[in-house]
């Protein structure tokens, strides 16, 4: 599977999956959250709450990742995942990493050949940019999935992209 870098807005990638960073409600936000559904539109949002309806009354674990229509994105399907709030005094590295492996097997078993992944908790959850990028591509460059030929990692802002080359150029 090839990784590759990509500066940019990741609801305008034309994919097979996009990985959404959610929140464990699935219910939209804000961040890349907020953007996917407000871009995505309505399908998305009817497609998460059946799912709270379903398997995930009590909304999805951290770590975990799950499928719904891409709705008006160019991607056929949207893989919500939840990342880990950053912790100075826990170690929570290892959800983050579950985040990228989990989206990853999912849109792999749709039969996806192509995913764009989120920096997953770099907004919001307050992870540090450089430790986000080393864990989302430990996960990115050790997988090997049936179908996923290209997996991207698309970075809003040109300090979030520089951050990321410079850290992908170190590993």
């Amino acid at each position: 599977m090839e990784t590759v870098l990509i500066a940019g807005d990741i609801t305008a990638q034309q994919v097979d999956a996009i990985v959404n960073a959610a929140n464990s409600s699935l219910l939209g936000g804000g961040g890349v959250d907020g953007a996917i559904h407000r871009t995505g539109g309505p399908a998305i949002l009817a497609a998460c709450r059946a799912l709270r309806a379903s398997r995930y009354g009590r909304g999805l674990p951290t770590g975990q990742a799950v499928a719904t229509t891409a709705g008006n994105l160019p991607a056929r399907w949207v893989v919500h995942t939840v990342g880990p709030v950053f912790s100075p005094r826990e170690d929570r590295s290892a959800l983050l990493r579950d985040c990228y492996a989990n989206s990853l097997a999912v849109a792999d078993e749709l039969g996806a050949t192509s995913v764009a992944f989120p920096l997953i908790s770099a907004g919001i959850y307050g992870w540090p940019v450089d430790d986000a990028v080393r864990q989302a591509l430990t996960v990115l460059h050790a997988a090997t999935p049936a179908h996923v030929t290209e997996a991207r990692l698309v970075l809003f802002g040109a300090d979030t992209y520089g951050t990321a080359v410079r850290v992908a150029g170190g590993l």
